[in-house]
């Protein structure tokens, strides 16, 4: 055997275990691949029912901002009405001093001037 041939047996063989090599790596692949499908499909199993359960809570938070809405507006009418009344209530007792204040005014100096006559009257001076 020549030394050419030799190199051409080294290298087949080589090029064969290369290749035994690449066929034990891909059967690893594969085999690691299938576990991980079978681990995706437990995580996405044991996912669903979180899930499930984070859209029902989507939902009930949706439903309680829209009440919340709801009181909020309702709450804002009655503040509205209550200033009106609060308005209202402050004019009729601007209205109510601005009426009576003058006519007090002179019921008050009309009950002292009579005290007094009536006192100087008593005393006889």
């Amino acid at each position: 055997m020549t030394a050419g041939e030799l190199v051409l047996v080294v290298g087949a063989v080589l090029v064969v275990l290369a290749f035994a090599a690449l066929v034990v790596t891909l059967a690893r692949v594969r085999q690691a691949l299938g576990e991980l499908r079978v681990e995706l499909a437990d995580l996405r199993a044991g996912a669903e029912p979180v899930l499930d359960e984070l859209r029902r809570a989507a939902a009930d938070a949706e439903q309680a901002m829209a009440t919340a809405r709801l009181d909020l507006a309702r709450f804002d009418r009655v503040l509205g009405s209550a200033e009106a009344i609060s308005n209202t209530a402050a004019r009729s007792g601007r209205a109510a001093r601005t009426t009576l204040s003058v006519p007090l005014i002179k019921a008050a100096g009309l009950a002292t001037g009579t005290s007094r006559a009536v006192r100087r009257l008593r005393t006889g001076t």
